[in-house]
């Protein structure tokens, strides 16, 4: 049974390693340098962030998610464990507290495209590169509450 609960500040660490596993089985589109740039700048960030964290039977996290006003800022899910409903319940959750929650998704992260359509989210806009003006086109989505 899965739990979300809030994160701790021990507990950072972790989420980069959520992080960097699921990009890694995801992300193949990035390339090598931007994955090293973006990787900073999530350790920069990331482990002082509030997260909601799905958590195992132990209080293992194994997922999390990042929402600033009502838009999910990140969604990630331990690489071992994708596919096994934590994504859907961390969106659930989020959808409690923000019932039009909005999010971006890579448009050549297919897995996480579809992930998003199953779970409701309906399509609002694109835009051809990332917030850092990186290559990889973005598609904007919206619960629609």
């Amino acid at each position: 049974m899965t739990r979300i609960r809030l994160s701790r500040p021990d507990e950072g660490e972790r989420a980069v390693e959520i992080w960097r596993g699921a990009v890694d089985a995801t992300h193949d589109f990035l390339a090598p340098e931007d994955r090293l740039d973006i990787d900073e700048m999530v350790c920069g960030f990331l482990p002082q962030a509030p997260l909601w964290l799905a958590v195992d039977e132990n209080d293992h996290p194994l997922g999390f998610m990042l929402i600033d006003d009502g838009h999910m800022e990140a969604l990630f899910v331990d690489a071992a464990h994708l596919g096994s409903g934590i994504g859907g319940a961390l969106v659930r959750h989020g959808l409690a507290l923000h019932p039009e929650m909005t999010t971006d998704v890579n448009a050549q992260n297919d897995q996480a495209v579809r992930f998003y359509e199953r779970m409701g989210f309906k399509e609002t806009g694109r835009s051809p590169t990332d917030e850092q003006g990186r290559p990889y086109p973005l598609i904007h989505l919206k619960y629609p509450g």
